[in-house]
């Protein structure tokens, strides 16, 4: 027992160690980089290269942007892929293998495939430059249907379909007061994965939005840009950048877990 709390001790710290050291380089000047040892220690300047951060880019719209279009992507591919995960996990319409097959064979497809096209689509709809064209073409995935699907075929039992039935629901009030209570677990996971994917998200929005309204990643990728890298200025954009994600695993991961842990005593 102890070797493993030792072992998870590790992992921890070599898990976190990056994070932590990004921090401390990005409280001291550039020459902390070519110190023999290297500082362990925060310095005395994160705030002070946390304005130029700003003052710089416009970071504070960056981090809007992020949130706005990470958390509308989050909550929809959510709640489009439940309903769609229970259409082709329980109920029986004509061509739902065929359907559910295309769905996870759009996963094979690189996604850089589509760029053009979908570029040209947000030009003939006038969406270059907003967040209408990182949102809407991101507002349900492949992975999310097929996780859910997968999902609610194993812990939606038929019965508990067939008892809403006599009580005399419909498709809609089961999806909304069976299905959703038994997804929930499920939708938490797929909530996290998809807010840290689309907040990590660089090519689409490098292609389709404009220097001055820029995501988080578009932001940080214009502070390494410059003729000389400023390695601290990026350094600490990069741990502003990061605090949501740990501030989202932070509130959500123990009803993540909880949730994993109440579907497993279920069933």
């Amino acid at each position: 027992m102890r070797l493993r709390y030792l072992t998870l001790i590790a992992v921890a710290f070599f898990s976190a160690f990056p994070l932590y050291y990004s921090v401390v380089v990005a409280s001291r000047h550039n020459s902390a980089l070519a110190e023999v040892p290297p500082p362990l220690l925060p310095g005395g300047n994160f705030f002070a290269n946390v304005a130029r951060v700003f003052d710089t880019v416009p970071f504070a719209l960056a981090l809007i942007n992020s949130v706005l279009v990470a958390g509308a992507i989050s909550v929809a591919v959510m709640f489009l892929s439940t309903l769609a995960g229970f259409a082709f996990a329980k109920l029986r319409f004509r061509g739902r293998n065929a359907m559910l097959l295309i769905t996870v064979g759009t996963m094979m497809v690189p996604a850089q495939l589509g760029i053009i096209p979908l570029y040209m689509l947000m030009v003939k709809v006038e969406w270059t430059g907003t967040m209408y064209a990182l949102i809407v073409p991101a507002l349900v995935n492949a992975f999310g249907v097929f996780f859910m699907t997968q999902f609610l075929e194993r812990a939606l039992p038929n019965e508990l379909l067939e008892a809403g039935r006599v009580d005399g629901a419909t498709t809609w009030g089961l999806f909304w007061h069976v299905v959703l209570p038994v997804a929930r677990p499920a939708m938490a996971v797929l909530g996290m994965l998809t807010f840290m994917s689309a907040w990590n998200d660089y090519f689409w929005p490098l292609v389709v939005l404009t220097p001055d309204n820029p995501t988080v990643q578009v932001a940080l990728s214009t502070l390494a840009s410059g003729y000389v890298n400023d390695y601290v200025l990026g350094l600490a954009g990069t741990a502003i950048g990061t605090l949501p994600l740990v501030l989202v695993f932070a509130v959500f991961g123990k009803q993540i877990i909880g949730g994993i842990m109440q579907g497993a005593v279920k069933g």
